[in-house]
């Protein structure tokens, strides 16, 4: 199979990659009912949200959610959540 948008095999295909590094992320906190901490990270484009949701939740051992294209996660996990993305390939300097 051939990616339509670089015209590489699948294989070898760099889409997903340098969308990554591209990307303008956004993580933030927020306050929620009964004083309970939501983490919300936000700005994707051209990426699987649900495959990175996945990664994020099993690494931080916590639960969450996908919605409208900004993930949910349960808990204060802001500082450890730039980290991970980093580690999945998102450029540093676009996390905010």
């Amino acid at each position: 199979m051939i990616c339509p948008k670089c015209g590489l095999p699948k294989e070898l295909c760099v889409c997903e990659e340098m969308t990554r590094e591209g990307q303008r992320i956004r993580v933030r906190k927020d306050k929620r009912k009964y004083g309970k901490i939501v983490t919300l990270v936000d700005g994707f484009e051209g990426v699987d949200v649900n495959k990175v949701a996945k990664e994020l939740k099993s690494k931080l051992a916590c639960g969450g959610t996908v919605k409208d294209g900004r993930i949910e996660l349960q808990g204060d996990h802001y500082n450890k959540t730039k980290k991970i993305l980093v580690d999945l390939g998102f450029s540093e300097g676009m996390i905010g």
